[in-house]
């Protein structure tokens, strides 16, 4: 029976039950591709994997004595800019920057906007589900990144065109046709929820132009937003029950259950049918 091992430059961290800053960045620069890879004769004479130190250093734009020290521990607390430096020397995820920040002691730095591009897992759930299971896919800003078939002939006509047209929480508060589809109650409870994500995606990105302009034309707009943004609540709440009016159907309740991809900042929601 033949067996499988694991390359050798993967056990050192393997064996350690608490990685530290220095182990974190000696593991990363040993998967870094060496310059002039193509070469055969100068691979060949590189006694290490991956980037030297001082190869590293350069890229990252910092000393190679001061990044020897991170590595060898002697180095507790780098600065922000010089972890944002490294991480884009090493090429880091998304998800592995945050842990550099962390070992470093220091919170992951916020996403300045979410992503605009779907992962291919999450379109393969969405054709998968198709005709069976109503899936919407948003942004950490409330905007509306796709839908299947099956959802849109529920809530379709509940989104226009304008500025804000694919906006959750502008839908929430604008459409003519939100009572009808989800009744009194549940149009107030789709409003509270809009309201209370409208106000962590503010905190996540506060720069954000298009979220403040939204606040702005929603606050002008009238009374019911002003009032539900007056209760100040916050959060995202993952399983809801929605009750629907459907014109052909009658009436169908779902439990809607959402799931985060935090890379991207995408809420993926499913509506599972609950059997009358």
């Amino acid at each position: 029976m033949v067996g499988c091992s694991s390359p050798r430059q993967n056990v050192s961290m393997a064996h350690n039950a608490r990685p530290n800053l220095g182990e974190f960045l000696r593991h990363r620069r040993a998967l870094m591709k060496p310059p002039g890879q193509q070469e055969r004769s100068r691979l060949s004479a590189r006694r290490v994997p991956g980037l030297r130190r001082h190869e590293l250093s350069d890229i990252a734009g910092i000393s190679s004595e001061y990044y020897t020290r991170l590595e060898q521990g002697r180095a507790l607390r780098p600065s922000r800019e010089i972890l944002s430096a490294l991480g884009a020397a090493l090429q880091l995820s998304t998800i592995e920057a945050e842990h550099l920040f962390r070992l470093a002691g220091e919170l992951p730095p916020e996403p300045l906007a979410p992503s605009t591009t779907i992962s291919p897992g999450v379109r393969q759930l969405l054709a998968s589900l198709e005709g069976s299971t109503p899936v919407t896919v948003h942004d950490g800003r409330l905007d509306m990144l796709s839908i299947n078939a099956t959802a849109t002939e529920l809530f379709a006509p509940l989104f226009d065109d304008g500025p804000y047209g694919r906006n959750i929480v502008h839908q929430a508060f604008t459409a003519k046709g939100l009572s009808t589809v989800l009744g009194c109650t549940g149009a107030r409870q789709l409003r509270l929820l809009a309201a209370a994500e409208f106000r962590r995606a503010l905190s996540r990105y506060p720069e954000d132009e298009r979220l403040q302009g939204l606040l702005n034309e929603l606050l002008g707009r009238g009374s019911e937003f002003a009032d539900i943004w007056a209760l100040g609540e916050v959060g995202t709440r993952r399983t809801a029950m929605k009750n629907v009016h459907h014109p052909t159907k009658g009436a169908l309740s779902f439990e809607s259950q959402m799931l985060h991809d935090p890379e991207r900042d995408h809420w993926v929601m499913l509506f599972a049918p609950v059997r009358s």
